[in-house]
């Protein structure tokens, strides 16, 4: 896609114009990476693992604020953009990747700076509890709030559909797991406020994967109705291994807190107070995280053949959208991992560990070729701008979108 505007260097204000939502896939990209070298089965207890753990936790939240920034001053000096964003088909279902991003610093701030480290005692672990909530808030929001616009402001079909389509409702899942690791560390603190945390965090996974498998029956239909997206598009067959993975893991992590907190040994419930109780959901969790996880193995090698296929056929192009390969992997290795702890079989943990290095691997390789793109800033494209047509050499550009401006063109926007 090397045109003149790309060979010369593109002003700031540009970049910030087309700094999109799916950035924010990067930081998920990146919080998934310091989750594995905390899960990690083989020296995650040494210090350089623990370095590496935080080194990613403090890039990632670098990254996080960085991008926060610019995406409030794009909306800023750009007011009109917000609009055509959350009207575009596929554009507008990265704006999930914003609080899942969050919830991957979340789950690092709390399994190992207040949970291992004690950082900042009961005070800190509360301050991440309620970012926690506001997370979910955002999260419920970014998924009614988007299948909602995709029912009745944007155009949709079989032929154009992609796992993108996924993004706005596992924001519910991911924000449940991440409730599983605070319940687990807030039940030290406050038992009750930890069963709400973790009832509430199946109630999320429940809608969230519901959701999910709604989508990924009409989703296997397209790839054999219609075949494999083309292009770019094609990486996007590994999204669902995001939502099975992470809902294995949210499910997992469910069932050994109900094993350690059930019975509760008071009030007058029956269910809560029998003493089996716990380790009946406990078993009933694993089973479940044990089919996702079957699940999540299915996706990853149809995802694998239908990349090598188009890699056969043709050069698939670099774009940020590429950021989403990384997460949707990371989640299954940890899942991988979690289940070898659970069943305590090698099988598992050295699956898991050579999953995550293969992340870690593929994190490597986009985390370079974006910093080269970053470079000549390349690679910040926005579709829903790209067609409307402002581009540096439209005539009153100025006119069209500025500072404060109005959009003075309007088409229906193609789906991606």
């Amino acid at each position: 896609m090397a045109t003149d505007d790309n060979m010369r260097v593109r002003p700031l204000k540009d970049v910030i114009r087309n700094f999109t939502p799916a950035w924010f896939a990067a930081i998920m990209g990146t919080g998934s990476i310091s989750l594995l070298f905390h899960a990690f089965p083989y020296g995650n207890e040494t210090q350089t693992f623990i370095i590496f753990t935080f080194i990613f936790f403090f890039l990632n939240l670098t990254l996080f604020i960085l991008f926060c920034a610019i995406t409030i001053t794009r909306y800023i000096m750009f007011p009109d953009i917000w609009g055509l964003m959350i009207r575009h088909p596929a554009q507008s279902l990265f704006t999930g990747t914003f609080p899942m991003g969050a919830c991957t610093l979340l789950s690092i701030a709390v399994s190992l700076i207040s949970e291992k480290y004690r950082l900042g005692g009961k005070a800190f672990l509360y301050a991440m509890w309620g970012l926690w909530w506001l997370d979910v808030a955002i999260s419920i929001i970014c998924c009614w709030g988007m299948v909602h616009i995709m029912e009745t402001s944007q155009k949709h079909s079989l032929q154009s559909m992609t796992a993108v389509w996924l993004l706005p409702v596992v924001t519910l899942i991911v924000a449940s797991s991440t409730g599983g690791v605070i319940s687990s560390v807030l039940q030290e603190y406050d038992p009750g406020y930890a069963l709400f945390t973790q009832i509430s965090s199946v109630f999320l996974v429940s809608i969230g994967l519901s959701l999910a498998l709604m989508l990924l029956t009409i989703y296997i239909q397209r790839l054999i109705i219609i075949g494999v997206p083309q292009g770019g598009n094609v990486l996007s067959v590994f999204l669902p291994l995001g939502p099975t993975g992470q809902a294995g893991y949210s499910i997992l992590l469910a069932g050994q807190y109900f094993k350690e907190a059930l019975p509760l040994r008071h009030g007058g419930s029956t269910f809560m107070n029998d003493p089996s109780t716990g380790n009946i959901l406990y078993v009933v969790c694993i089973c479940g995280a044990f089919i996702l996880w079957a699940l999540a193995s299915m996706w990853m090698l149809f995802a694998l053949l239908a990349v090598c296929d188009e890699l056969r056929k043709t050069h698939i192009p670099f774009r940020v959208n590429t950021w989403g390969l990384i997460f949707p992997n990371g989640v299954y290795a940890n899942l991988t991992i979690a289940l070898g702890s659970t069943f305590d079989s090698p099988f598992f943990r050295i699956w898991g560990a050579i999953y995550a290095v293969f992340t870690l691997l593929l994190w490597s390789f986009v985390a370079v070729k974006t910093v080269q793109l970053v470079h000549n800033r390349s690679i910040f494209e926005a579709p829903c701008l790209q067609e409307l047509n402002l581009t540096e050499g439209v005539t009153d550009r100025k006119n069209c979108l500025s500072p404060r401006g109005s959009v003075c063109s309007t088409s229906t926007p193609r789906t991606i």
